[in-house]
């Protein structure tokens, strides 16, 4: 009897799902450069410490004190095994002034109180994971007193008519496809299962790469959240766009926004 052949390793075997995060979903140094531009904007001085909710591998964060000598930065998130991945290949490529400016902190954001800080961000839609009103508020409530009395408290949000169909986007980027599913959305409670997948060259798929089960967050539900959780003031920054309609990654100041198929804003809260 003849052995059968062995299966020669696919791509998808050998993917790092964090790093293919990292390179399709995540732009860490625009991330940090846009925060902190932003923060100086309106405050006329640099942010010295920020706390990244949600934080994952922590990308922002070691970007963050990567900019400024003697900047700070605390990465929360729930989930060890991020933070692991995190700590062996970000904060390791750091230098040792910077690692030690860096804290990584595995527990829940709703847990997290001191110490104050000049910036707090949630990123890539990650407080969504709050489905009710009431969780919510609390969380806006407890980051608004770890913020420093001119801190700022910033979030991002997406919408748009195509954001309540059940299909999947692809999008190709260098070495692989990615792929947003918007799996099921529910029109009555704003619910939504989503997930990415990842393709490549050889044919092979890494599926279910990340799940997300998340409430649909509107930009009117979030600023009267926001001012129900006694921010002063939040403005929204909307996303310009390009010669062929598509995002440019540049946001300004907006009272009204365009009703687009999909957009990107930012929220800027004031404690």
């Amino acid at each position: 009897m003849s052995r059968g052949r062995r299966r020669r390793p696919s791509m998808a075997d050998g993917a790092d799902r964090y790093q293919l995060y990292q390179n399709s979903v995540q732009d860490a140094p625009a991330d940090a450069a846009f925060l902190d531009d932003e923060f100086h904007r309106r405050r006329a001085r640099r942010a010295r410490s920020l706390r990244e909710d949600f934080c994952g591998t922590a990308a922002l964060s070691c970007e963050f004190v990567a900019r400024h000598p003697g900047s700070r930065a605390i990465g929360v998130d729930l989930d060890p095994d991020p933070l692991a991945w995190g700590r062996e290949h970000n904060i390791a490529s750091l230098s040792q002034a910077e690692q030690e400016r860096i804290e990584l902190v595995e527990s829940d954001v709703l847990e997290i109180g001191e110490p104050r800080v000049d910036l707090i961000a949630a990123m890539n839609f990650s407080y969504w994971i709050f489905e009710t009103r009431d969780l919510l508020r609390e969380y806006f409530e407890r980051v608004r007193r770890a913020l420093n009395p001119d801190g700022l408290f910033f979030i991002d949000a997406y919408g748009g008519s195509d954001c309540h169909e059940e299909k999947e986007y692809a999008r190709e980027e260098d070495g692989f496809d990615f792929i947003w599913d918007q799996v099921a959305f529910d029109p009555v409670s704003g619910r939504m299962r989503c997930a990415i997948h990842y393709e490549f060259p050889d044919g092979s798929k890494l599926r279910n790469a990340f799940r997300y089960q998340w409430r649909f967050w509107s930009l009117p539900e979030l600023r009267e959240l926001l001012e129900e959780a006694g921010y002063s003031r939040t403005v929204v920054l909307w996303e310009g766009a390009d010669e062929n309609g598509d995002g440019n990654g540049e946001f300004e100041e907006v009272t009204e926004g365009t009703a687009d198929e999909t957009w990107i804003a930012y929220l800027v809260s004031e404690p």
